[in-house]
């Protein structure tokens, strides 16, 4: 605390407490997130001490320029902080700026004017089709409810059998599932409309859950539902998936949108075509699809530097 007295003002130091308090009790951020935002902040308020020769105030930062803040991010670049560290502490500073601002003490402009530093693209991590499998078996699912197991199955086949996201997989009700269907009608982001096919192990997996489960589904409610009758939760399903993770000895990168990776992965290794698979992902760009080329390639080069003598 000695440290903050001396690179800020008390008045200063008290509306960045007020703004920290305020994530946690209305926003509720994670501590993690919360120990970054204050790391951050009190790194940009130590840079601005020094530039001014001061400990800051409410009023130099009401005199922010864009230029300030970009000499922050090159000073912290120069520090070794990456893309992503330096992202962050700029949306915790516009984060900060706001609340002034909306008691009247600052002005934001500045901080929107500041673009965020270009973040490298990660590759999706896709699982092998045995790990896959294995995911989406209802023998591997471990809840001691065997509705449960075959409910929480039919949800991970609907993700890696027709690509769906979880949010999707949890919007569909029994309606959609009337009449053996082939295909299903998935309504996206941005409200976007798209069918996707429906393979037999999905349907036969909803239908096994539907058989079992204890609770009255109405055809235009929820399919999917927890233990106590209302919808199942997303987290649900993530909890299940870890512990999925460590009895099948799964990576950190084994979870439920994994799934819909390896969909896209598999179908293209399978020799599928980059439009279709955004048409049956919901991708409003083919760009955003391509990035699976840079998967699949990467995992043909893993194969070779395995296989081959010289690699």
């Amino acid at each position: 605390m000695n440290e903050l007295l001396i690179i800020a003002d008390q008045t200063l130091m008290t509306e960045r407490q007020s703004w920290l308090a305020s994530l946690a009790d209305e926003r509720r951020l994670s501590e993690n997130t919360l120990d970054a935002y204050e790391r951050d902040t009190r790194q940009f308020l130590t840079f601005l001490t020094q530039h001014l020769a001061a400990p800051a105030r409410l009023k130099d930062i009401g005199d922010l320029r864009p230029a300030d803040l970009r000499g922050f991010l090159a000073s912290r670049r120069r520090d070794g902080a990456g893309a992503r560290t330096l992202g962050r502490g700029l949306a915790g500073l516009r984060s900060f700026l706001r609340h002034l601002e909306r008691k009247g003490l600052a002005n934001a402009a500045g901080a929107s004017a500041v673009r965020s530093p270009k973040q490298p693209k990660s590759l999706p991590k896709p699982l092998s089709a045995g790990q896959a499998i294995a995911v989406v078996d209802a023998s591997e699912q471990l809840a001691d409810e065997p509705w449960i197991r075959v409910r929480n199955a039919a949800v991970l086949t609907l993700l890696y059998g027709c690509g769906l996201r979880i949010s999707e997989a949890l919007s569909l009700t029994p309606a959609d599932f009337v009449g053996t269907p082939t295909s299903l009608r998935i309504t996206g982001k941005g409200d976007k409309m798209r069918i996707v096919p429906l393979i037999a192990p999905a349907l036969t997996g909803v239908e096994d859950y539907i058989k079992l489960c204890p609770i009255p589904l109405a055809d235009d409610k929820p399919l999917f539902r927890g233990m106590r009758g209302g919808p199942l939760q997303p987290a649900i399903i993530q909890r299940e998936m870890q512990k999925m993770r460590s009895a099948l000895g799964l990576p950190d990168s084994a979870t439920p949108h994994a799934l819909r990776h390896s969909f896209a992965t598999h179908l293209l290794a399978g020799g599928g075509d980059l439009r279709t698979i955004q048409e049956l992902l919901g991708h409003a760009s083919l760009s955003t699809t391509q990035v699976y080329t840079g998967v699949d390639s990467a995992r043909l080069l893993e194969i070779y530097d395995r296989a081959h003598p010289r690699a």
